[in-house]
């Protein structure tokens, strides 16, 4: 999978002059009445990110259970920064599928484009234009179908200093050519472009620069991955930008707030030091505000910025101390709908013999072992399948799953190890989810063309 890069925060000389143009612009609009924008639906959260991983290495960590419970809980972006255009596709496509298998709205941060950060911590991207859009183009073929939300080459718009116009013009062409290719591929996903951030470009500036790259293709734009400002403020400099955008003849635009780290002080433009930041408002489609799609938390809460820590690497003192102290996360109440009163009506019973095939087993075997239950979410030509492995009544250290698939192949899988690709397919745990305690369960997934396979699978320990 693509590594999580980490984005160089604003120094303050360049956040004082954004305020003075914010300032100048001075268009407030009223909250809409609408209860939410565009998305609806819960949002996916990755099992294999960096935090979930740390939490399961360090069960005994005096941090682990606030973060385990405040941050690794919670469904955040993975970032798609390695310029590998042989492997995008195929590792775009696994993390789809485990989201379409979860029935989630998996969020994907495309961090590509050349002389991404103007060389700074998160250097790096494509060699060249060119190249780029061969990368987005394989991107773009393993979006699938289904809603997916993608957050378009963070500061690609709002940080332009060490660009030339005729660069500038370039780089536009690109995002909106990246953007319509993706929107090609897959036209339910939902594009938003670099809106930088209320302290940093004014409202009119920043619409200027969205619409010279093609915000008309898109469905808006994202805001506040690269600072740490209050979700009021970045509410209301998104709707002075859609305000600009209303007047250039650009309407139906809205915006998602990175929320991942901005419910406490703002100030320095670096988090690997401070100690008053606060994980924000927990990632929603439901934001009762129709001009805000959702509250995302785009850059992982815990990653490092780079002024201290490598930039992209997980740092559970960092984690922790967003997450101490913090509000605890919603809790999903079940559906309060009382089952119908009325009496179901009697039938005879067949008088045919059932089939004695038993059912799978849906309880964990009563005595040791490992048992293995499939879900399969499948369409013409192809499938996605999600595999819950269940320990018996002891702790194993390590499993394989085998599983019939004699009308179909298997193009990619996700928290497992692959052997074969079709007629008996085995996948063994990785090295983070071998070890499933007794009645506990771990999953992993993979994904194929042709006809996927039934619901039973067998479960062998290592």
């Amino acid at each position: 999978m693509a590594i999580l890069s980490s984005l160089r925060r604003r120094s303050a000389a360049i956040s004082v002059a954004a305020v003075a143009g914010a300032t100048a612009v001075g268009v407030c609009l009223a909250v809409s009445s609408a209860s939410a924008g565009t998305l609806s639906g819960s949002l996916y959260r990755d099992p294999s990110s960096a935090v979930v991983r740390w939490v399961a290495a360090n069960p005994g960590d005096s941090r682990t259970a606030v973060i385990r419970d405040k941050i690794a809980s919670q469904p955040q972006a993975r970032w798609f920064a390695n310029f590998n255009p042989s492997t995008v596709q195929s590792e775009v496509s696994g993390f789809i599928g485990a989201a379409n298998a979860a029935q989630q709205i998996p969020v994907l941060a495309v961090y590509e484009i050349p002389n991404r950060d103007c060389g700074g911590a998160s250097a790096g991207g494509a060699p060249d234009l060119n190249q780029y859009q061969t990368w987005v183009s394989n991107f773009a073929r393993g979006l699938g179908n289904q809603t997916v939300i993608i957050i378009l080459e963070t500061d690609s718009l709002a940080l332009l200093t060490c660009l030339s116009s005729a660069e500038i013009n370039a780089r536009n062409e690109a995002i909106s050519t990246a953007t319509r290719t993706i929107k090609s591929a897959n036209p339910n996903a939902k594009v938003y472009l670099d809106g930088g951030h209320s302290t940093w470009n004014s409202a009119g500036e920043t619409a200027n620069r969205l619409r010279a790259a093609g915000v008309q293709y898109a469905d808006g734009f994202f805001t506040n991955v690269s600072n740490y400002n209050s979700t009021s403020s970045e509410a209301n400099f998104g709707r002075a930008v859609i305000s600009a955008l209303n007047g250039m003849g650009i309407s139906g635009k809205r915006q998602v707030i990175d929320t991942s780290r901005n419910g406490g002080a703002s100030g320095d433009w670096c988090g690997d030091d401070n100690t008053d930041r606060r994980i924000g408002q927990y990632p929603t489609t439901n934001t009762g505000d129709a001009n805000i799609d959702a509250y995302l938390w785009v850059k992982p809460p815990g990653e490092a910025d780079g002024c201290r820590f490598t930039a992209g690497s997980f740092q559970p003192d960092l984690a922790f101390s967003l997450a101490n102290g913090a509000p605890n996360p919603p809790t999903t109440t079940p559906p309060t709908t009382p089952p119908p009163t009325t009496t179901p009506p009697t039938t005879t019973p067949p008088t045919t013999t059932p089939p004695t095939t038993p059912p799978p087993n849906t309880t964990p075997p009563a005595g040791d072992g490992c048992y293995a239950s499939i879900a399969v979410n499948q369409w013409a030509g192809g499938f996605t399948a999600s595999v819950t492995v269940t320990a018996g009544k002891s702790d194993i250290n390590g499993w394989t799953v085998t599983v019939p698939l004699p009308g179909g192949a298997v193009t990619s899988a996700w928290n497992a190890q692959v052997s074969g690709t079709s007629g008996t397919v085995g996948f063994t745990n990785v090295s983070y989810n071998g070890r499933v305690l007794g009645r506990q369960s771990t999953t992993f997934g993979f994904q194929g063309t042709g006809t996927g396979p039934g619901v039973l699978a067998d479960c062998v320990t290592s």
